[in-house]
């Protein structure tokens, strides 16, 4: 409500094929994963939505407080998917912990990715995410997310690194962990993206 007139929500711009960007946190930045079951939970949930909403996930990382999707839809609209995944991993959540209330802040955050060139960094950023948090000193140290999978050392059947590796890197691993770890000039991981969590 603003100035006393009820305003609706934006209603997101969508297209069969459109790529995302999504983040969802959790309520009052609290952590959503308090245990390595929980981290598997939402990934299994994101495979149980992929079956019924079909969709693409070019990378993600799963943090403490919040996640990270880089996603592409196929032709069900992104919201169908958040909702399902949200949902799901809500109910879990509440259930095991003995909770009761909104898990997640508000909606979720999912920015359009227009250009090749923002696809990568999108991919890039959140690969390097647990590294800007200090979690870790290189990505690959951290379990949650799919840089593992783009460095050939697991199989993800969800994850379709081959888009990614395929723009510019000639489907090179190599290539691709030179670009998410290169470091500039300033000895500060270059992102090309926006911090919003």
């Amino acid at each position: 409500m603003r100035g006393g007139i009820i305003i609706g929500r934006k209603i997101r711009e969508w297209y069969p094929g459109a790529v995302y960007h999504v983040v969802t946190r959790g309520n009052r930045k609290e952590d959503i994963f308090l245990s390595k079951e929980d981290y598997r939970q939402y990934m299994s949930y994101l495979n149980l939505v992929c079956k019924k909403h079909p969709f693409k996930l070019y990378s993600y990382c799963l943090m403490g407080n919040h996640v990270h999707l880089q996603m592409a839809t196929i032709d069900c609209e992104i919201w169908r998917i958040m909702r399902g995944v949200n949902w799901l991993y809500s109910m879990y959540f509440n259930e095991k912990y003995g909770l009761v209330g909104h898990l997640f802040q508000d909606r979720y955050f999912a920015e359009l990715i227009k250009t090749e060139s923002y696809l990568l960094q999108t991919s890039r950023y959140i690969h390097l995410n647990p590294v800007k948090a200090g979690f870790v000193d290189k990505p690959l140290k951290y379990l949650w997310s799919s840089y593992g999978v783009y460095m050939g050392l697991r199989r993800d059947a969800l994850v379709s690194e081959e888009i990614i590796l395929g723009c510019m890197f000639n489907g090179s691993r190599v290539l691709y962990k030179e670009y998410v770890e290169c470091e500039d000039e300033e000895g500060g991981n270059k992102t090309g993206t926006v911090d919003i969590v």
